[in-house]
C-alpha cells in the first residue's frame, strides 16, 4: 500500500477528541515526511497496527499482557512485507492470541494513538504511531498464549479499567461503550 493511499485513510478518520485529533495530525505530517513511515528501521519511530477485538455484544475486549512492556494490552505490532496497516493489524492479532476467524468490523481506522517505545537492547526509544482496527469474535472463542506475552484473555470493559488507566485504552472503551449503545 502506497503512502497517498495511507493518507487518505488517515485522512477519512474521525478523531472522538482533541487528544486524538492531535494524534491525526501528527501521523499525517509523519507519513507525509516518510516515505519508510512503516519501517521498523527509522530509528525516529514507525506506524504500527493494532486490534481492538471485541466480542458481538460489545461488553468485552480481548487483552495481553505484553511480556516485554508488562502492561495489558491490546494485540499489535510492526508492518513488515508491505505497508498495509490493516494486515499487520489482522496478522499481529491472529500471531498473539491464535484465533485465525475474527472478522474485520470495518477498513475504517478504530482509534489512533502515538507512545513510546523504552529503550532496549535492540532498539533506541522511538515512537509508535499506532493506527488500531475493531475485530470481532465471539466470546467464547479462547484465545491463545503466544511468546510475546505471559497471558491473554477476555475482559469485561469495566474490568480494562481498571487493570489499564492509559488514555488510549480508555478511549477505545468509550468508543465501544458508544457502539453498544447505539446498536442497542
Amino acid at each position: 500500500m502506497d503512502q497517498t493511499k495511507h493518507l487518505a485513510i488517515i485522512t477519512a478518520h474521525h478523531p472522538f477528541d482533541k487528544t486524538e485529533l492531535s494524534f491525526k495530525q501528527a501521523i499525517l505530517a509523519f507519513v507525509q515526511r516518510h516515505d519508510d513511515f512503516y519501517k521498523r528501521t527509522l530509528e525516529c519511530g514507525h506506524v504500527t497496527g493494532s486490534a481492538w477485538i471485541i466480542n458481538p455484544a460489545h461488553s468485552h475486549a480481548l487483552m495481553l499482557h505484553h511480556k516485554k512492556l508488562g502492561h495489558w494490552l491490546q494485540p499489535g505490532g510492526h508492518i513488515e512485507q508491505d505497508s498495509d496497516v490493516l494486515a499487520a493489524a489482522l496478522r499481529e492479532a491472529r500471531e498473539e492470541t491464535g484465533i485465525k476467524n475474527m472478522r474485520v468490523v470495518s477498513d475504517a481506522i478504530f482509534d489512533i494513538d502515538i507512545h513510546t517505545i523504552p529503550a532496549n537492547c535492540r532498539e533506541a526509544e522511538h515512537l509508535h504511531f499506532d493506527i488500531r482496527y475493531l475485530f470481532e469474535i465471539s466470546l467464547d472463542t479462547m484465545p491463545v498464549v503466544s511468546d510475546e506475552s505471559n497471558d491473554v484473555r477476555w475482559f469485561s470493559l469495566e474490568e480494562i479499567a481498571a487493570i489499564n488507566d492509559d488514555t488510549s485504552i480508555q478511549r477505545m472503551i468509550l468508543k465501544t461503550i458508544m457502539l453498544r449503545d447505539k446498536a442497542g
